[in-house]
């Protein structure tokens, strides 16, 4: 069988982020220097489908290291409604891998011009809104065929996390994100086959997280959707039983991404508990009664382990769309670049 583009892609994930790490370094240090400077009492992202996962990680871990509120803004503020918001002393970071959405664009030079660091993250340096920020910082992923973001996503998250990292000149996190090529590598290589078993002939399914793993599990929903056709969605740990848990019954599918930080816990006591309701679960980080646990890198830095995930989801999610008679390079009604209004 022909290797699929989302397959090479997955695959290419640790050259990329080394790539990038190496060939953005400056602009890195060059955004980071603003931020001090700007010292932003709040940010703004603006980003849509996997991108606006990358925003939701990003505004987890600025807000867990450096106390800084981070709120999702809407592109139809400025594109439709034409609201200007008052972001003067704030920042604003555009995430796009093609950076040419208009909605987004537009959103991104009201931001400037109402006063915020704008900074842009997307894999094209010559885009709309990388012209209408302040610094761009460039993904380096190469073309992405496949209309299934992976490497672009994981790329714009590291970029998101060096970039805090240099903002707030934090060692350790340093380091993590250094590492984080071959930290990659291993989790392009682990075996989560006996998820996609289970869900080769699933209609639908629950993925869980907490902290910045509630952004992977959204991204891991969307792939499962685009990719596979089946109907999952991303809770938080604890929302989910707020609710969602009602129609959980006997053999519905979980995936719940643990890792070893403060919510392991909860995430282990919440997957227990849908376990005991009959659920399959799959749980990443934790042995829990009545769970099958997928294999994890281990021993990372909590801010950078979620998204180490998310690369071994990618290499399974890609043979359980073939498994199910999907090409996993183009989804039914989908196209690489979106470009809303």
């Amino acid at each position: 069988m022909t290797q699929s583009h989302m397959a090479r892609e997955v695959m290419e994930i640790p050259q990329v982020a080394a790539r990038f790490l190496d060939q953005s370094s400056q602009a890195i240090r060059d955004a980071a220097r603003a931020l001090r400077v700007t010292d932003p009492h709040v940010i703004a992202t603006v980003a849509r489908g996997s991108s606006d996962h990358a925003a939701s990680y990003l505004k987890y871990v600025i807000e867990l290291l450096a106390g800084v509120p981070v709120a999702s803004v809407g592109p139809s503020i400025a594109s439709i409604y034409k609201r200007p918001l008052r972001l003067a002393g704030g920042a604003c970071i555009g995430i796009s891998q093609s950076g040419q959405s208009p909605d987004i664009v537009e959103m991104m030079q009201a931001s400037a011009e109402n006063g915020a660091l704008a900074i842009a993250i997307t894999n094209h340096a010559d885009s709309p809104m990388a012209k209408a920020s302040a610094h761009c910082l460039a993904l380096q992923a190469g073309e992405e065929k496949s209309v299934a973001a992976t490497k672009t996503f994981v790329t714009s998250v590291l970029a998101g996390i060096a970039l805090l990292a240099e903002w707030r000149e934090d060692m350790a996190l340093r380091d993590a994100v250094a590492a984080l090529p071959d930290a990659l590598a291993q989790a392009v290589t682990l075996d989560w086959s006996p998820l996609a078993e289970r869900l080769a002939h699933a209609e639908h399914a629950f993925v869980l997280g907490r902290g910045p793993g509630v952004a992977i599990a959204h991204e891991a929903a969307l792939k499962m959707k685009e990719t596979s056709g089946i109907h999952a969605e991303a809770y938080s740990a604890a929302e989910v039983l707020h609710g969602p848990a009602a129609i959980v019954q006997a053999n519905f599918p979980v995936l719940a991404l643990g890792v070893d930080d403060a919510a392991l816990p909860q995430v282990a006591a919440t997957t227990e508990r849908l376990a005991k309701q009959g659920a399959d679960v799959f749980i990443t980080g934790a042995d829990v009664a009545g769970a099958t646990r997928l294999p994890l890198v281990s021993g990372l830095h909590p801010l950078v382990s979620p998204l180490v995930l998310i690369a071994s989801y990618y290499a399974c999610v890609e043979g359980l769309a073939r498994r199910r008679g999907f090409d996993p390079d183009t989804p039914p009604h989908l196209r690489k670049v979106t470009e809303t209004t």
